[in-house]
């Protein structure tokens, strides 16, 4: 699925530069894309868009948010891949990022070599619901019950290596718990079937789960950090409510193409960090349940991406081994 969207750039915005360029050279010199490799409404749409809107001011063109969805990132992915190296793309990837080499051994690119750091944006915990109507009031209450239903209980994910599905790989791990997993094109129809009983549980973005909480349509159970999130202050963590090292935070890191001119990769570096700095740009996140690192530097970018890979390649191993 393709989707594009202009965010425009007021008329007196002041372009960042890191150096000065002659005329000829002058970046960007025409509209940048971004491509998002998820569906429209998902969390790394919502956080792209915002940092797109707050970077296009400060380059002085719009940016073009083209959404390229499918196999676990790799699609977006590639697509990014086939264009030039000369800034005027970029790139924003989530957990699944560190995925790609995992779950598609084929996948023709490297996902920390051909990728450059240009931010790292945003994390986000998320959250274990169920639906209302089980019988079910905490975690243990949840274990207790799947322990008894194992493949009888159904679990909502999206693709393979994305972060529901993982959440939940994780959960199977550390619980010593059965489930079946139901795939979904996008989170919004996992999360869509849990409320509407077709789905007994998933573990997903609080963007879309925490409003239905609030209504009474689902209920949550814990998010899937390691300590209570300050941001849905009223769960407890999954890693203190009967699952011990539990851990996850999904992350967005916003990417220029490796072979990117050094010039060009500064000038995007200053462009995010000054968007990032800006209250407008916090203040969105929040609002979406998202927070900002307190380290958002390319080099915490870097350290972040090659962690997650050393710690869920084996259990994308695992999932690929023994798929449910």
């Amino acid at each position: 699925m393709r989707r594009r969207h202009l965010l425009a750039a007021p008329l007196l915005a002041a372009p960042v530069f890191a150096k000065p360029l002659r005329a000829q050279e002058r970046y960007p010199s025409r509209p940048v894309r971004l491509i998002i490799p998820v569906a429209v409404a998902g969390a790394t749409d919502i956080v792209g868009r915002i940092v797109a809107d707050a970077m296009a001011p400060l380059l002085g063109q719009p940016i073009v948010v083209e959404n390229m969805d499918g196999a676990g990132s790799t699609v977006g992915a590639a697509a990014f891949q086939r264009l030039p190296a000369d800034g005027h793309a970029l790139y924003i990837g989530t957990n699944n990022h560190a995925l790609m080499n995992a779950m598609y051994p084929r996948f023709a690119f490297n996902a920390v070599d051909d990728f450059i750091p240009i931010a790292l944006v945003s994390r986000q915990p998320f959250v274990l619901t169920v639906n209302p109507a089980l019988s079910v009031q905490n975690v243990a209450d949840l274990l207790a019950w799947l322990r008894v239903r194992r493949a009888a209980a159904n679990y909502g994910a999206t693709t393979p290596g994305a972060n529901n599905h993982m959440a939940g790989e994780l959960l199977r791990q550390l619980a010593g718990v059965e489930f079946t997993t139901i795939s979904y094109r996008s989170a919004p129809l996992s999360v869509q079937d849990v409320v509407a009983g077709r789905l007994d549980f998933t573990i997903d973005s609080p963007t879309m789960i925490a409003p239905l909480i609030r209504d009474s349509l689902l209920r949550g159970l814990a998010v899937s950090t390691a300590e209570p999130s300050a941001l849905l202050p009223a769960l407890p963590s999954l890693n203190q409510a009967g699952v011990p090292g539990f851990d996850m935070a999904a992350w967005s890191i916003l990417f220029a193409r490796a072979g990117t001119p050094p010039a060009i990769v500064a000038t995007l570096r200053e462009a995010a960090a000054r968007a990032l700095a800006l209250p407008v740009v916090r203040q969105r996140l929040a609002g979406a349940t998202f927070e900002l690192w307190p380290d958002n530097s390319p080099e915490a970018a870097t350290a972040l991406l090659r962690r997650e890979i050393d710690r869920w390649a084996p259990i994308a191993a695992a999932a690929i081994r023994s798929p449910s």
